[in-house]
């Protein structure tokens, strides 16, 4: 039987305690802003929550209309505007 390709829970955080609005926004959405609205939590952290399924998957925060990379990512590639990308591994 071939396995089955489950989505994981994969949890993004960022810190922006100034921040009115944050959102993940990634090929994985279709770089839809609105779709993944973040919740802040008492320390300033806001914290989008996405299912995701095995395989590489980019992504950017979208914070009070700007684009930030996570600062915790380790790996980006470039992307079609000249800025970059984060990208994450799903098993």
């Amino acid at each position: 039987m071939a396995a089955l390709t489950r989505s994981k829970p994969i949890e993004f955080k960022i810190y922006a305690p100034q921040a009115k609005r944050v959102s993940l926004a990634g090929n994985f959405n279709n770089w839809d802003t609105r779709m993944l609205t973040a919740k802040k939590d008492s320390k300033g952290n806001w914290i989008a929550k996405v299912n995701l399924k095995p395989g590489r998957h980019e992504y950017k925060f979208f914070v009070d209309g700007s684009w930030l990379n996570d600062p915790h990512c380790t790996s980006c590639v470039s992307n079609s505007f000249g800025t970059q990308n984060c990208t994450v591994e799903i098993k």
